[in-house]
Formats: structure tokens, sequence, C-alpha cells
């Protein structure tokens, strides 16, 4: 098949679809891979790089769109892009359809087929590719909010870990998925007090059990974030429902509660997230705002400020997939792998995605009636 990897062009966002390893991998299994021009080449991956493992590089998105069967990306496609996608393409990205209407409209009436990584789905529940982008994200939104209590950026003056004779800061980490826990993990290595709430005891009990105790547990409840969210110096929304917008779990009323100069991380953000006061996402060009004396961010790409270690591991988990599906052809990789199944959205012009046809309140169709499995 032909695989087409282009330049991420959402705003901020450093990182490639595919590295030149993979592309060799690809290569070696009867394939041609074309890849736009420079378009790892924030990251360190230069098209001489990719050029000695066989790829084709193309100047333009255009070109490189017209001739490809798939098309490998790490965001969402952008308006600029939709008028580059033709009948018959098959897509993958971090789509996030459940908040993207539009994008979903074009994507339907140009019959494009959509893989979305995040709703690719093992039967033990287990969500393989939102794993290397969360580990990430939980781990740097830690490092951003530590750097956000300053008070150069806003902040109340805290150090995380405190010192000595100072008491430590106080983390609030609502949902105890891999994002939760990644970011308790490295709040807990700079000192800090880590409360997580969940929804599901289990995970809780997973969690108190991981961190040996160090970590205090609690159910997800309006009562519960109210009490918390009064004391915690820094908040970490981490929630994920599959394929849905999230729900506004902290209030407009709790936003005024909390300390002046703490500071909220929303990355659930992508799905909608849980803030009623974030009405929309920031950027790495302007990350934060205040808001009842409060400092918000909600960026939706936080693991492009690392973008070289997080296209890495995005490439160890998405190679298995394009390969499957570039040797084996669509109707077949989906039969023969069911997470992958559970990963497509949209095929040749029909939504086939239970959980974003509630979101908006639209009808769907059965994969499995559409491609006679």
């Amino acid at each position: 098949m032909i695989i087409g990897v282009p330049k991420e062009i959402k705003n901020c966002e450093n990182r490639v679809s595919l590295i030149p390893s993979s592309i060799k991998t690809l290569i070696e299994n009867n394939n041609t891979v074309l890849v736009e021009k420079n378009a790892g080449e924030k990251i360190g991956f230069t098209d001489e790089m990719y050029e000695a493992e066989g790829a084709k590089i193309v100047d333009t998105a255009q070109e490189l769109y017209s001739k490809s069967e798939i098309i490998v990306k790490v965001k969402e496609l952008q308006k600029e892009e939709y008028a580059y996608l033709k009948n018959g393409q098959t897509v993958l990205s971090y789509a996030h359809l459940a908040i993207e209407p539009e994008l979903l409209d074009v994507l339907l009436k140009k019959k494009v087929t959509t893989i979305d990584y995040e709703t690719i789905q093992t039967s033990d529940g287990k969500l393989p590719m939102l794993m290397p982008v969360s580990e990430i994200a939980g781990r740097v939104s830690i490092q951003i909010g530590a750097r956000l209590l300053e008070n150069t950026y806003g902040g109340v003056g805290k150090l995380l870990g405190g010192v000595p004779g100072v008491y430590p800061s106080e983390v609030l980490i609502i949902g105890a998925g891999v994002v939760g826990v990644h970011a308790a993990k490295v709040a807990l290595g700079m000192g800090a007090i880590v409360t997580m709430l969940d929804i599901n005891p289990e995970k809780l009990r997973e969690a108190a059990k991981m961190f040996q105790g160090r970590v205090n547990t609690a159910m997800s409840n309006k009562y519960n974030i109210e009490k918390y969210i009064k004391t915690a110096d820094l908040v970490i929304g981490s929630v994920l429902l599959v394929g849905e917008k999230t729900p506004k779990l902290i209030t407009e009323n709790m936003v005024k509660s909390m300390r002046k100069g703490s500071v909220i991380i929303d990355v659930s953000i992508d799905q909608g997230g849980i803030v009623e006061t974030i009405k929309q996402p920031t950027t790495f060009e302007n990350p934060t705002f205040e808001k009842y004396g409060v400092v918000h961010c909600a960026i939706p790409n936080i693991p492009s400020c690392v973008a070289r270690t997080a296209t890495v591991s995005f490439n160890n988990y998405v190679l298995p997939y394009i390969l499957r599906l570039s040797t084996k052809g669509f109707i077949a990789a989906v039969k023969s792998m069911p997470e992958l199944y559970k990963g497509v959205s949209t095929f040749q012009g029909k939504l086939t995605d239970p959980d974003i046809a509630k979101s908006f309140g639209r009808s769907y169709s059965e994969l499995s009636m559409l491609i006679g499995f």
C-alpha cells in the first residue's frame, strides 16, 4: 500500500507520526511510504534520514494526500487538510470526534474511513494507543503545574515538595487511570501530598497498592471534589470516557472556593474537559488564564512539548496496527484484530461508533454489517 506521513500542522504540534525505523519496517513489507518535506525536522528526524530508509519525500501535503491510500497522523485533521481528503482513503489519528462535529461531517461526506487511536480497545478494556500519550501527559502535567505554582507564572509561590520545616503542596488528581497514575508518580517523587479520586473503587485499590499507602484515595463525587479542592494547590483533571465528551465535574462555584494562586490543569480537555470555567483549550503559546484568582491551563497536546520522546513511544504502539492494515488490507485487518475494529469511527460514509453517535444524537451503522463480519 501507499502510506502517507504528513507534517503535523496543529498549533505547536512538534510530533511526527512515523520515525525512520518504522518506515524501514513498512518498506520491508512491500509498502511505499511518502513523507512530507520536513515532517520530522523539529525533533531531529531529517528528510535524509527518511530517504536512507527508503521513503519518498514529497513537497506538499496536497501531493501526499492525493497519492496515499493510508494517512498516518498524530493529531486530528485540521481544516486546512479537509480539502485534500479523497473517497476511499483511510486516516489514522487521535481524532476526538466526540467534540469535533465539523470534522465528522467532512469525513462522512468524503466517505473517508477513520481509525481513532483513542478508541482502539482490547478485550480487557485497555486502550493501548492512549497508553504512550497518557503516560507522558500525566508526568508532564505535574512538571507544568510545579512551574505554574511559581510567582513568576501567576501562582501562589509554593514549591511542590516544600522544604524541611515547610509543608509540601497538596495535589488533587481527579481520575485514577493512566494519566492520573503517572501524574501521581511524579508528584510523589517531587515530595507533594497527593489525593486521587475516581468513580471506580478498584482503580483506587490498585493505586493504593501501587503507591503503598503514600497516596490518599477517595471516591469521586460532588461532595469529595468540593471537599478536597478547597485545600488543593494543584488540581489535575484526568478523566476519560471512551469516545464520549467528559462531564463537567469541577463547577464554577468549586473554582471560586479554591485558594488564590492555586492551579488547575485539565488534561481531559481533548474530550471536552471537566472544568466548567474552561470554555476552550489553551495553547503552548498562551498556556494559561486566570479566573477567580486560580490559574487555569488546558493544553490539548501536552506530549508535544517532549515531542521526540512522545513520537518514539507512540511508534512502539502504532507500528503493529499500520503493518496489519497495509499487509492484510482494511477489512481483513479489522476482522483479525478486535481492538482495531473498536477504533473504526467512520467507514465509507457511515458513522460506526455508537458512543460518538450518542454524543451528537445521530444514528450509526454496525461495522460488522458493512464489512460482512
